[in-house]
């Protein structure tokens, strides 16, 4: 089976909704990160920039099998983000 087509079929299975983390780095920069995928972020200048990056960045990985295989699987219940204080 080819790249594309496994990459269609995960898509399709999977689903649609992926997590994603948005930090503003000292006013310059959105960092975006898809945690659900090693090493899977990007930045822009603008929020709208940074996600266009961030959706292309997941593409790129898809291109891996085992990335394929995570986004078959991925099934949440919840989301959820909290942060603690050390």
């Amino acid at each position: 089976m080819g790249s594309n087509q496994e990459y269609n079929i995960a898509m399709s299975n999977a689903f649609s909704q992926l997590p994603i983390f948005i930090e503003k780095n000292g006013g310059k920069f959105y960092t975006v990160e898809c945690p659900l995928f090693e090493g899977c972020y990007t930045q822009g200048k603008t929020l709208d920039e940074a996600l266009r990056n961030i959706r292309e960045a997941i593409k790129l990985v898809l291109e891996e099998k085992k990335n394929l295989e995570i986004l078959k699987s991925f099934r949440p219940s919840e989301f959820s983000l909290h942060t603690i204080t050390l």
